[in-house]
Parts: C-alpha cells; sequence; structure tokens
C-alpha cells in the first residue's frame, strides 16, 4: 500500500511540473514611479487592441489557438509587445495562445469585465455585488500564472461624459478588491488599473481620484482612449502637449488604452510623440485601435475566415512605429512617483464629495481566503441585481491584504504603496530557480516507471 501511494504521489508530482515546465518564462513588468520597467529597461507599451468580431460577436479571441497564433504572426510584422484583450472566458483554457504569445515576446493588458458580468453606470450600488465580483476574481485566477500578464483594467469608460462621474467609487473600489484579491491569493504583484473614457471635464480629477487616498485604494496605474489626434496633426494641434502639461508629476504609469482617430486618412503621426522624450517622462506608450476590420471602420486587417489581409492602416502603422525606436535612457520619467491630492467636489463635472468608498459586499469576503472558484464563463447569468450588494462605506486601510495567499505566486508583499507608486516592483519569473527541483522530479519519477516515460 506504502509503495502504491508513493507511486500515486511520484504520478501527480510528475504532471504538475509537466505543467508548470509548459509555462513559458519571459520577464515580468513592474512599476517603477510613473513608469513600467522589464529587469532594469524601461517598458513602453506598443499594442493593439484585439478583439475581433467586436461587440456584435462577444468571444474570447485567446481561447482559439489557432486563430491566436495566425495574429502573433501580423502582430510582430507590426513589432508589437503588448495586445489588448476586451473579453475572455475565464472558464476556457488559454495556455496555448498565451504560451505563444510569450514566445513572441508579447504581454497581455485584460479586462477583467465581460458584458454579462460589469458596473451598471446608471445604477452602480446594486451591480457592485458578490456575483460580479466572484466573476472578476475568477479571471484573475485564470490568468495570473502567465508572466506575460502585464496587467488588469478593472472597468472600461464606466465614466463616459461630466454627469456619470458619481460611479467613480465603485471603479475604484472594484481596483481595490482584485489589488487585494491578488495579494491574498499570493500571486505575484500585477498591476491593476483603469482605462477611461477621454472625458475633458472630468479626464484629470479620474486620474488623481484613482491615485490618492490609503496605499490600499490606489490604482497601479492610469489609462484612457483618446481619439483627438486626427491626422493630419501635430503635438501642438491635437492638444497632446496640454495633456503632457497636466499630468506632468503624476505618480503612476500613464498610457494611452485606445487611440488611432481615423476621421482622415491615418499615418499614425501620433506614434513620432507618443515614443518621444516630449511625451516619454509622462507616457508609457500605449495601444492603438483596433487590430480586426469591424462596422466602425478602425481595423488594421480584415479577418476573412482563416486568411488575414493586410491594409492600409496596417501598413501605415508598421512604417510609424519601424521608423520610431523607443528613447534611450529611461525616457526621463518621474522616479519618485507618489500619490496625489484627491480632487475637490465640483458638480456636475465631479461629483464626488471625498474618497470614501464602498465596503466589499459581504458575500464576496470568503474569496479573499478561499479562492472564487469556478468562473461562470460567458454563458453565465449575468450579475446585474443578481447577488448581495455593498451595504456600507469601507473604512480606510481595509483593502489591505488580510493573509499572505499560498496559491502557487511567490509575492508576500503587504501591498502597501512605496515610494515609487501603488504597485512594488513585480518579481522577475521564477521558473529558472524551479528548473533543479523539475530535473530531481523527472529522475525520481523515471526511476520508478522506467525511461520510457521520458
Amino acid at each position: 500500500m506504502r509503495s502504491s501511494t508513493a507511486i500515486t504521489a511520484l504520478a501527480v508530482g510528475a504532471s504538475t511540473v509537466a505543467a508548470a515546465a509548459t509555462k513559458r518564462a519571459v520577464q515580468t513588468v513592474s512599476v517603477k514611479g510613473n513608469a513600467f520597467f522589464a529587469g532594469n529597461d524601461r517598458f513602453y507599451i506598443r499594442g493593439v487592441d484585439y478583439q475581433p468580431g467586436g461587440s456584435s460577436d462577444v468571444a474570447d479571441p485567446i481561447a482559439d489557438a489557432d486563430s491566436c497564433k495566425r495574429d502573433i504572426a501580423e502582430f510582430q510584422k507590426l513589432g508589437l509587445n503588448t495586445i489588448r484583450v476586451y473579453t475572455v472566458d475565464n472558464t476556457a483554457d488559454h495556455d496555448e495562445c498565451m504560451n505563444a504569445l510569450a514566445d513572441a515576446g508579447i504581454y497581455l493588458v485584460l479586462d477583467v469585465n465581460t458584458p454579462k458580468y460589469s458596473l451598471n453606470r446608471a445604477d452602480p450600488n446594486p451591480s457592485y455585488n458578490d456575483v460580479y465580483l466572484q466573476s472578476v476574481f475568477a479571471t484573475v485566477d485564470a490568468f495570473a500564472k502567465y508572466d506575460n500578464t502585464l496587467a488588469f483594467f478593472s472597468a472600461n469608460e464606466v465614466i463616459n461624459d461630466a454627469k456619470t462621474s458619481s460611479v467613480a467609487p465603485y471603479v475604484k473600489a472594484v481596483t481595490r478588491d482584485i489589488r487585494q484579491y491578488i495579494n491574498n491569493r499570493g500571486y505575484r504583484i500585477i498591476p491593476v488599473g483603469y482605462s477611461a473614457a477621454d472625458v475633458s471635464e472630468n479626464r484629470l480629477e479620474m486620474a488623481e481620484y484613482m491615485n490618492c487616498g490609503t496605499d490600499d485604494e490606489r490604482s497601479d496605474f492610469f489609462a484612457f482612449n483618446d481619439y483627438s489626434w486626427c491626422d493630419p496633426s501635430s503635438f501642438t494641434t491635437s492638444g497632446w502637449d496640454q495633456k503632457v502639461k497636466n499630468f506632468t508629476g503624476y505618480g503612476l504609469p500613464l498610457f494611452l488604452s485606445e487611440y488611432g482617430c481615423n476621421t482622415n486618412q491615418r499615418k499614425f503621426e501620433e506614434v513620432s510623440a507618443l515614443y518621444n522624450t516630449e511625451m516619454t517622462g509622462v507616457y508609457s506608450g500605449g495601444l492603438v485601435y483596433e487590430y480586426s476590420q469591424e462596422p466602425n471602420k478602425y481595423g488594421l486587417v480584415e479577418i476573412s475566415g482563416n486568411s488575414v489581409t493586410e491594409l492600409d492602416d496596417f501598413t501605415a502603422l508598421q512604417s510609424a512605429f519601424k521608423n520610431t525606436p523607443n528613447p534611450s535612457g529611461d525616457g526621463g520619467y518621474n522616479q519618485t512617483g507618489g500619490a496625489s491630492g484627491c480632487p475637490a467636489y465640483n458638480p456636475p463635472n465631479w461629483d464626488v464629495q471625498d474618497d470614501s468608498l464602498p465596503a466589499i459586499p459581504q458575500g464576496a469576503v470568503k474569496y479573499m481566503s478561499s479562492g472564487a472558484g469556478q468562473g461562470p464563463g460567458l454563458s453565465g447569468a449575468g450579475s446585474q441585481n443578481a447577488g448581495g450588494a455593498s451595504s456600507g462605506t469601507a473604512t480606510a486601510g481595509s483593502g489591505q491584504p488580510t493573509r499572505t495567499g499560498t496559491s502557487g505566486g511567490t509575492n508576500t508583499a503587504s501591498g502597501s504603496a512605496t515610494s515609487s507608486g501603488a504597485a512594488s516592483t513585480l518579481k522577475v519569473s521564477h521558473e529558472l530557480a524551479l528548473a533543479p527541483f523539475v530535473c530531481a522530479a523527472v529522475v525520481l519519477v523515471s526511476s520508478v516507471f522506467g525511461a520510457a516515460l521520458l
């Protein structure tokens, strides 16, 4: 009986080792001051938004390994290092695509919401419930294991005009909850932030708000969608010079989560500004909208069945990237980082009186210690008004980790902000450190079952 148990244990151990060995080792990206870094090198996001089918055909593009690999070839032609995906199925297997992306040196910025599991800007409190957070946390579980998961978006354009700023505390609460969950589950620190609409009345206020308050409440980065540069234009004509001025001194990494105005023929002249030192002291690159041609005509390629046709915009972006190298050195980033002051109450443009946040719904507290479990996927019933909502106001510091997780990560940090921003420096991949143990396990298993296993 003992011998049988030992063999079973070795077999289970071997399968675990084999699974770990299939994970591609890429250098994780960290936050230092107001910038991203890969090791000691400044990391600028050069990416595209990737959701073939768009909002009319909600599907998970990185669960389709064949299509993913087909498109990676196009990403490499463009010289990309990042893609953004808006919707995934948190029950699907993403290993093959994520590993292929890692092999190509491409990272993922992922929205954790889906059309059925998201905040309702018109009535946010009922939608901020335990059923919603279970889906969000399950998505984090599904992607935290990949070293090329660069960041999570807690929400996208929930505030889409001056009148909807009152929903900001719920966006910030979700961001807080995800950061706490990552720490509690023992995952490496993965940056969490918000993708904002470019609303002139409260763009700066939202950025300040996501970076003010106690350390556990602050975001790890801020991003916004910007279509104000329409070729032919310039750094000053587009108003980008004023945005750089307004965000100078901001303590978090800032990047464009969507850009690429298509009012006129796109030449992507803004690329030469975005990766120039006139902007890199404040911005860390951006994501072009979008990869595939959809009804709104922002596509770089046309997808028909299994074939991909490169459009004129593809060639224009390819040329713009090729002709615009990253600045040498650190790009003049703000090494100190640090918190912002909370914006002043100024309705209707900024209808948030202070930094009081809703408490995490009581039904979701258990996920912090037990994990979220199986997610609902894209076929779930949805979360709007489905669960127990928040019933009070959080106390300052309540988003700090409540335990040290052990679910496969190496992070044991408290989650507190350092002088370099809300996110502590991310740890470099630990795959190489596991190599001796992997070899020892394989040798031990082969001695029991014979060399045929190898």
